[in-house]
């Protein structure tokens, strides 16, 4: 039998290193579930929400800079800062309204390993046909995007409810579809990360209080530690690689894993 420990550390991996991918954190962690044999209990379903914290404190720790001087120049009534902020929240409105209304049904009918897999091929051809498009970017700085982009790159993350497709792809693609530059797109899909991630930690922290005790913090903390590492790791290295690179490599690791998932559900796993 798998240690929780080492459960905790394959989560971690996994929550670290897709999270801000567009290649759905949510949906490998629901495969990782399914074909490890990472646990059915309400905890361990817990858990997966739960260092997502690792996760934010991630994006916290490797703009810190940038975010200190935009809550610096907010509270000395600077426009552009204040005008980012509510960029940011108007962005985040509609996932939280959505998420409050429907958040029940997308986990009871939605979040199963053939969505997941579908939704990851699917995903993986968008990626590819946008690659693939000769768009000419309008906007380079994540901070500076009108409010009506901000709100409908929000609506694009909507669609990521659906376990497989990716939040950080759903935003990525509507913000280079509305004339966001390549890294900038993605810089604002971390940023937008933040309130999201930290909505779904407090929500999910909420529900699950019954399902935690004490014996968990050291579960808990190991997944914590090593998503927040690898989350490091990988966001460092995604905006240079995606500037240079384009979408191709996660388009094709969401369409093989996608399919060898279809496979093995297909083959009784």
């Amino acid at each position: 039998m798998m240690s929780d420990a080492i459960r905790a550390v394959i989560l971690g991996i996994v929550e670290g290193v897709t999270e801000f991918l567009p290649v759905s954190s949510t949906g490998h962690l629901l495969l990782a579930e399914r074909f490890f044999d990472l646990g059915e209990d309400n905890f361990w379903k817990s858990f997966a929400v739960l260092i997502q914290l690792g996760a934010i404190l991630a994006i916290l720790a490797l703009y810190f800079g940038k975010l200190w001087h935009i809550a610096l120049n907010l509270f000395k009534g600077d426009v552009a800062a204040r005008r980012f902020v509510i960029g940011v929240l108007v962005a985040f409105l509609p996932a939280a309204i959505i998420g409050a209304a429907a958040g029940g049904y997308v986990k009871s009918y939605l979040f199963n390993p053939w969505v997941v897999c579908f939704s990851l091929i699917v995903g993986g051809a968008i990626l590819l046909w946008v690659d693939q498009l000769d768009l000419e970017p309008v906007h380079y700085d994540a901070t500076t995007f009108p409010l009506p982009m901000y709100l409908k790159i929000g609506l694009a993350q909507c669609v990521a409810m659906i376990p497989g497709v990716s939040r950080s792809g759903a935003t990525i693609v509507g913000a280079m579809l509305l004339g966001a530059e390549k890294r900038a797109a993605a810089e604002f899909s971390f940023f937008l990360a933040i309130p999201t991630m930290v909505g779904a930690f407090v929500y999910d922290l909420y529900k699950s209080r019954a399902d935690l005790s004490v014996d968990h913090g050291m579960i808990i903390a190991i997944g914590f530690v090593v998503s927040f590492i690898t989350a490091i790791i990988v966001v460092k290295s995604f905006l240079g690689y995606v500037t240079r690179h384009g979408f191709t490599l996660f388009a094709w690791w969401r369409v093989i894993v996608g399919t060898l998932g279809l496979i093995a559900l297909a083959l009784g796993y």
